[in-house]
């Protein structure tokens, strides 16, 4: 992968986040996206910081999920929060993490987001679904770097 710099563009960015609305319609669960040049951590790991330093374990659900990437190391993670995971198999998050892998192997970064993000917008629905009367977009759409 590209430095974070060249990884995505701002219209791709654009483009991812708008895929976050979108995913985000039909279900109360939070999506965020974390991009990082490097990290001495393993994927998983950092991604459990990450998650707590964008306070999305403060979800009243506890159904958040973030897509984590650091271009350096070339490594990727989804994390979801407790609610989802009491919820799902242990492998849940795989055929999503694939989906993104594949487009990232032919480096199509922006794709495997979008495609990734919109997959976990369908599998919150099924365990999460959006109710239009009390859900409130709890965290940031917007994509955070570090």
């Amino acid at each position: 992968m590209p430095e974070s710099t060249a990884f995505l563009s701002k219209a791709d960015e654009q483009e991812i986040v708008a895929a976050i609305v979108i995913a985000e319609k039909n279900t109360s669960g939070e999506i965020r996206v974390h991009i990082e040049e490097n990290s001495t951590k393993p994927s998983m790991e950092r991604a459990k910081e990450v998650f707590h330093i964008l306070n999305m374990d403060a979800t009243e659900l506890k159904n958040g999920v973030l897509f984590y990437i650091c271009t350096k190391t070339k490594s990727f993670a989804i994390l979801g929060d407790k609610g989802i995971n009491d919820l799902v198999a242990p492998d849940f998050w795989n055929s999503t993490k694939d989906i993104v892998i594949e487009k990232f192997k032919a480096g199509q970064y922006k794709d495997g987001l979008i495609k990734g993000i919109l997959e976990a917008g369908i599998q919150l629905k099924k365990h999460f679904p959006y109710d239009g009367e009390t859900d409130t977009n709890e965290l940031s759409n917007e994509i955070s770097k570090g």
